[in-house]
């Protein structure tokens, strides 16, 4: 059977972590920064983790993580 192609756009996103999550970025940080808070701008920098009800989702993209 061949290999099992990984969804490149996927990978590039979402990193797996030691504990089983899957790691992603949070949106918003990109421009228009000037009028958001400190506190909101910090939050969208922290790490944040695939919900469960799209885990199956992005597994099935990323066979061998």
């Amino acid at each position: 059977m061949p290999k099992m192609k990984t969804r490149r756009a996927v990978a590039k996103r979402f990193t797996a972590v030691g504990n089983g999550k899957l790691k992603r970025a949070k949106a918003n940080l990109r421009h228009i920064l000037e009028k958001r808070s400190q506190k909101r701008k910090n939050k969208a920098g922290k790490t944040a983790y695939v919900h469960e009800a799209d885990y199956n989702k992005v597994k099935r993209c990323l066979p061998y993580v």
